[in-house]
């Protein structure tokens, strides 16, 4: 009797586009992995919440680290404990990395979020992770500074996934920085075949964004707009990333609602979903039709783009100067975020390297 295939599945193979689990938790990766994944990504919450809910997992790990490394202060514990998260994810990828030639199965794992104003600091950050294991992905933030990390780390060999990127001109902005990175290693005699650069849009964190501003602002306007902004940007990003040549792949991310799938779906992209989407996305009974190249409505993108200058600013490809890029309100929300991510994660770690006396 024939296995019966979930809708994931049959997307990856009818079409061209892949998908990842948004998470670096090994019981998700076992899920997802048989069910056609082909990579995986981290970033501090993804950390925070795995260790969370495996705790009984790395527990003892953690206090290997914290006994065999006595100058460590916490955050070199927590980044220890990070980078073993990703080699763990890693090592369950590496069956797919080697079948599909090293272009698929990589694990992201994210630069420090704080170091989203020192290119520097983030591309020799990525150039260590990349050194984790042979199937590494490392992320940068699309911030002004992440632009040159990413074109710095790139040259040096490093597989990025652009990250912290809601607008159409971040992306253009990874996709021409992978470019002349790229162009500068071939000009060099260095090899970039195996190498497989992406650029995430946060399509529902767009969508967030707006509703916010809708909010604050007392905006009002057809509500499931709000639920497509993203979808729109994602395609239009797409497209000049067709019709440029990139060889960047654009990856949706930060899923609200199934259409930020289900409208995604074909045009060489990628999906990083969550395990509980995916358990949702695998129990609907969504047609697997392509969609990615399906332009959206006229009549929407005007709206939207008369009622808020910041979705003007995301969707117009020279909406955004890379000087403005750490100004856009997604990103400072979203880098703030990480940020707190990462501070709950060491409030853990120094739980158990200064246990409380009166617990």
């Amino acid at each position: 009797m024939a296995t019966k295939k979930y809708p994931l599945q049959i997307m990856a193979e009818t079409t061209d586009t892949d998908y990842w689990n948004d998470s670096c938790a090994l019981s998700e990766l076992k899920y997802a992995i048989p069910n056609g994944a082909v990579g995986a990504t981290t970033n501090p919450v993804i950390v925070l919440n795995v260790l969370k809910k495996e705790y009984d997992l790395w527990e003892d790990r953690i206090k290997e680290i914290i006994r065999d490394n006595p100058t460590f202060d916490e955050d070199e514990v927590s980044w220890q404990l990070i980078e073993e998260m990703a080699v763990k994810g890693a090592e369950l990828l590496y069956p797919v990395f080697e079948r599909e030639g090293g272009l698929k199965g990589r694990i992201s794992i994210q630069t420090n979020a704080k170091f989203y104003r020192n290119a520097k600091k983030m591309s020799d950050q990525a150039v260590r992770f990349s050194k984790l294991a042979p199937n590494i992905q490392v992320k940068i933030p699309a911030t002004a500074a992440g632009i040159d990390a990413i074109e710095e780390a790139t040259y040096q060999g490093v597989s990025i996934n652009a990250t912290v990127c809601f607008t159409v001109p971040q992306a253009v902005a990874v996709g021409e920085a992978v470019e002349r990175a790229l162009e500068k290693r071939e000009k060099e005699g260095k090899d970039t075949s195996k190498m497989s650069p992406v650029c995430t849009l946060m399509v529902g964190r767009l969508d967030d964004w707006l509703k916010i501003v809708a909010d604050k602002e007392g905006i009002i306007i057809d509500p499931s707009y709000l639920d497509r902004a993203g979808v729109a940007a994602m395609k239009k990003a797409v497209k000049i990333y067709h019709e440029r040549g990139y060889k960047t792949r654009m990856l949706a991310a930060a899923y609200r609602n199934q259409l930020h799938w289900s409208e995604l779906i074909g045009g060489n992209i990628i999906h990083t979903i969550p395990y509980k989407w995916q358990l949702r996305y695998n129990a609907s009974d969504v047609k697997i039709k392509n969609t990615t190249d399906l332009p959206e409505d006229p009549a929407m993108i005007e709206e939207l783009s008369r009622k808020f200058e910041d979705f003007k600013k995301a969707y117009d490809p020279y909406g955004l100067k890379k000087e403005d890029f750490d100004t856009f309100g997604a990103t400072r929300r979203t880098l703030r975020g990480f940020i707190g991510g990462y501070t709950q994660l060491v409030d853990i770690i120094r739980d158990l390297m200064i246990p409380n006396p009166e617990v």
